[in-house]
């Protein structure tokens, strides 16, 4: 780039030259060129909670007398419009840098600082008015924290509601419609379709549940640590009140690590609430495999549920169609449990006190929130909502399992039962069928109008 197109700026390293437009700094400058990495950047959602930090701590820093009142309010101003999302193009830094996350703890600061100094007229510092009280030590991991409690709260828990009521209302609908059962994929004895989706609402319910379970950890910060936990150049009444002003803008119940050397050394609730994820992710994926055995077919499978035709599914065979969502769905489990595994090598990769993982942990955590947060709603509303189950397939299907037999075991006895169904399958005739020829009416064990009422398969969903 041409030297008009730069400035000059400067750090405890030396000088740097920015270009001449942006408003981060030197240090941010010696990042973009030390990290070209994957192009990857920190989520906008950090950026945005550590704006919410930065501003939350000018405000406390002004009442605690640690920066003067005017400087305090504009870093606030500045850092609040970030916070909403301004100047998101500011923040070039890639994802896999400095293992603290000190880099973009410094983007932040350099372009708030910048802004605020637009709005005074003078000069504000990065470090000493912006960055006063704190380290990125503590506010990096705080950050992640907060975007993944909000992304969390605000947007996967209710998209798992969505979810988990389709398939309450699919249950609702589908009560009635008995199906053959099925275990180790072979015929078992009948279910109805209800019970199924039924038995996939509650999969969800228990996810939401697990969830919610890790959130009083992962809101729990290390705010006012500073660099290992000690809380050094921290005024005392800070980490409290800025977690109070905190917890007020972003509405979540932010409160202040019970131990800071737990909090600074470790990332465990992260990896905690990673770790519901990935249960997630596993029964969306019994769910998504059990939709697409159910609608398989038309003709050469199951059958026994229609899912919405959304697009064509071949190009070279006309008029096939294929269950996008639920594979698309299952690639994002996929993505989930690889994610939960950079996580738990990331958590464990903390040494004395300070994780050096966080930069990467924030962008496993909360691609994997985002991913099934999005995943779950096409899987309601494109999906779900639109099964139509077809009755007569379903019950064909129950009536053929051999399995149906089970009720005559007691009348019969097992190995009378077992036979019967044996030559059931052989013959390809039905259980009935099968018992008659075997002479069980005409021996008197059981009467045809017995025989009727026990293989009835809608009484076998049911003790």
């Amino acid at each position: 780039m041409a030297n008009e197109d730069m400035r000059i700026e400067h750090d405890t390293m030396g000088e740097v030259r920015v270009p001449a437009s942006a408003l981060w700094g030197a240090q941010t400058q010696r990042a973009v060129d030390n990290f070209p990495i994957s192009g990857v950047r920190i989520d906008p959602l950090v950026i945005s909670a550590l704006a919410r930090i930065k501003a939350s701590a000018a405000r406390v820093n002004a009442q605690l007398g640690v920066v003067p009142d005017e400087i305090a309010e504009a870093v606030a101003k500045a850092a609040t419009r970030i916070a909403e999302g301004e100047h998101a193009d500011q923040f070039p830094i890639d994802v896999f840098q400095t293992g603290s996350g000190t880099s973009t703890n410094m983007n932040v600061n350099e372009v708030v600082a910048n802004l605020a100094g637009q709005a005074l007229g003078t000069k504000v510092h990065p470090n000493d008015h912006v960055n006063a009280s704190q380290s990125s030590n503590d506010t990096v991991p705080t950050a992640v924290h907060v975007a993944a409690a909000d992304a969390v709260v605000n947007g996967l828990l209710p998209s798992l509601d969505v979810l988990a009521k389709s398939f309450e209302n699919l249950a609702g609908r589908t009560a009635h419609v008995v199906k053959a059962g099925r275990t180790h994929l072979m015929d078992a004895t009948p279910v109805t379709l209800g019970q199924e989706f039924g038995g996939h609402a509650a999969q969800v319910r228990r996810a939401i549940e697990r969830i919610i379970d890790t959130l009083p950890r992962v809101v729990e910060v290390p705010l006012g640590g500073t660099a290992t936990g000690t809380g050094i150049n921290t005024p005392p009444g800070f980490a409290a009140g800025v977690i109070a002003d905190l917890a007020v803008s972003t509405g979540l119940p932010i409160t202040e690590a019970r131990d800071h050397f737990e909090a600074h050394g470790s990332r465990d609730a992260l990896v905690e609430l990673s770790g519901a994820l990935r249960v997630l992710a596993v029964s969306l994926t019994k769910i998504c495999n059990d939709l697409r055995w159910m609608s398989s077919g038309p003709n050469a499978g199951l059958g026994e549920i229609h899912l919405p035709d959304l697009q064509p599914g071949s190009s070279i065979m006309p008029g096939k169609v294929n269950p996008v969502i639920p594979e698309a769905v299952l690639q994002i489990c996929a993505q989930v449990v690889g994610h939960d595994a950079t996580l738990a090598w990331a958590g464990a990769s903390g040494n004395f006190e300070l994780n050096v993982m966080v930069p990467v942990i924030s962008r496993s955590l909360l691609e994997q929130i985002k991913l099934l947060t999005r995943g779950s709603l096409l899987l309601a509303e494109r999906v779900v909502d639109g099964i139509e189950p077809d009755e007569r397939r379903a019950r064909e299907l129950a009536e053929s399992s051999p399995s149906i037999v089970t009720p005559l075991a007691r009348p019969l006895g097992y190995e009378a039962a077992a036979k019967i169904a044996k030559h059931a399958v052989a013959e390809r005739i039905t259980i009935k069928a099968a018992a008659i020829a075997l002479g069980v009416v005409e021996r008197g064990e059981l009467t045809e109008e017995e025989l009727d009422r026990l293989l009835d398969v809608s009484t076998m969903t049911h003790p």
